[in-house]
């Protein structure tokens, strides 16, 4: 039997706790239907493209959640002894450091309060600070301010231990997750999570679980795919550089001041090469090329401490994509100024595009507020169009927003099939099962169905290619490793090692 409330006139010392919990959903309900009828009139057609995307999204998102991923418990516990001991040994070392080589007695590492007087009191460094919640700048230690610290040669051993022991710290905190009862572990994937289409990731609905986007390589190993299942794990190729190429393209292509050849040169590399060790030899044309060595091979030589030329390359490219100055660059890199800006003047006078296109972005800030995809995502900013954070926002919010449609329409395509089983999305790669024996068939269709394919201008084809992994579990395949993942390279001959993964379920 249906019951009106009027809420206009409702004491609420009145009424009974049930009739409270039925005001409170139906004025959600009800001001949300109302707001939707409002906004649902004057939306466009671009906006309403991007709306029925996301509401297509629900349903595999809701299964991925509602699904989880089985964890390996005895994997866990064997991951948690190793992180523990590993804690108590830098521990160990750190104390030593304090007390022998600073000369006051041991602190608590995981104390801001003590560390802040650690460094700046007693050691007197530069004092780092740091926007609090209160909008005062104020001593800081966290991971940014203790990375900066580093470069302090007397300070390095004791920062490197703090560094290490709060990764550590939150490695084990991240273990010690809570589980639900059939031993998986869940997430709550949000659709609308970010302004790029890319989701978030948080706790799920039950309490349980956490983000389940950004977990370290060394903890992937504990989840494990289902028995009789096996894990593919499909990732965009170069997915944000190609993107970049593609804007490049489309920006200049057809402009009587720049040929085809330039207009595409740096698309070009991308689809046809390895993009980082050309972009090696293009800014490093004194190293021994054609001397006998193929060119990744001196690309990988040492070029700064334990960085190769071909990590420095895609470091540099990276950022100087997205309007990475030398000085932030070389920060992040941790190589000098001098170095990150003679990359910079290199790789622009190689790729003249990518300039082009920053300015284009720039263009439209000023003069119409709003970007817009290939794929119809349209993002309006708010901010100072010249100033320097929403520039750098801007340039980099279309090319990962096309990572985020291509990711999200290939997972779409992989769900209406009803073939795999998709547990974990994390940015530009998907995490999937499927049954064993159809590996030969489910991994040749599943890597074409993830491509997204456009038509740029000129009719220009345009994909980003993907690459599969394989394996039991989500891990890297090691000696330690065998149930982890490999690159799959048509067919993989390995039997599933884990023994003991009965006993794991039945914990």
């Amino acid at each position: 039997m249906a019951k009106i409330i009027n809420t206009a006139n409702l004491d609420l010392n009145k009424i009974s706790p049930d009739e409270g919990h039925w005001i409170y959903n139906g004025l959600d309900c009800g001001v949300t239907w109302e707001i939707f009828r409002e906004l649902d009139n004057v939306i466009d057609d671009t906006a309403r493209k991007t709306y029925e995307m996301s509401k297509a999204l629900q349903a595999p998102i809701l299964e991925m959640n509602l699904r989880g991923v089985l964890v390996n418990q005895n994997r866990r516990r064997k991951v948690v002894k190793e992180m523990e001991e590993k804690l108590v040994q830098l521990k160990s070392q750190f104390d030593i450091l304090v007390e022998d080589g600073v000369g006051i007695p041991p602190i608590n590492w995981n104390s801001p309060h003590q560390v802040k007087r650690l460094l700046y009191d007693v050691m007197k460094l530069p004092v780092q600070r740091k926007r609090n919640a209160s909008g005062a700048y104020a001593p800081s230690t966290d991971r940014d301010a203790l990375e900066k610290l580093s470069i302090n040669f007397i300070a390095q051993p004791i920062v490197n231990h703090l560094l290490g022991m709060r990764d550590l710290g939150k490695s084990l905190g991240f273990l010690r997750t809570q589980l639900d009862s059939d031993g998986r572990m869940r997430t709550n994937f949000s659709i609308a999570g970010t302004v790029t289409g890319r989701f978030a990731s948080s706790i799920s609905d039950l309490g349980t679980g956490t983000n389940l986007q950004n977990i370290a390589e060394s903890l992937r190993s504990i989840f494990v795919a289902d028995p009789g299942y096996k894990f593919a794990n499909l990732d965009l190729e170069q997915a944000d550089s190609r993107n970049v190429g593609a804007l490049c393209w489309n920006l200049l292509c057809d402009n009587p001041d720049w040929t085809e050849e330039s207009a595409g040169a740096y698309l070009d590399i991308c689809e046809n090469g390895d993009l980082h060790t050309i972009v090696t030899r293009m800014a490093n044309p004194g190293l021994p090329w054609d001397q006998g060595q193929t060119d990744r091979e001196v690309a990988d030589m040492i070029a700064y401490r334990h960085l190769t030329y071909r990590d420095l390359s895609k470091k540099l490219g990276h950022g100087s994509n997205y309007l990475g100055t030398p000085p932030t660059m070389a920060k992040h890199a941790k190589i000098p100024t001098s170095m990150a800006a003679e990359f910079q003047n290199k790789y622009f006078q190689g790729f003249p595009c990518i300039p082009a296109w920053h300015q284009s972005v720039f263009w439209a800030l000023e003069n119409l507020g709003f970007l817009e995809s290939p794929f119809g995502r349209r993002r309006f900013f708010f901010g100072r169009p010249k100033d320097g954070a929403t520039r750098r926002e801007a340039v980099a919010h279309v090319p990962q927003s096309m990572t985020a449609d291509e990711i999200n329409l290939g997972i779409l395509a992989l769900w209406r099939s009803n073939r795999v089983q998709l547990l974990i999305q994390v940015h530009d790669s998907i995490l999937f099962q499927y049954r064993e024996e159809e590996e030969d068939e489910i991994l040749p269709w599943a890597l074409e169905t993830l491509k997204t394919h456009l038509v740029l201008k000129k009719g220009r084809p345009f994909y980003v290619p993907t690459e599969a992994k394989v394996g039991w579990n989500w891990g890297r395949e090691s000696k330690d490793n065998p149930d982890g993942l490999i690159k799959w390279k048509g067919s993989d001959s390995r039997k599933r090692q884990e023994t003991k993964f009965k006993l794991a379920l039945e914990i």
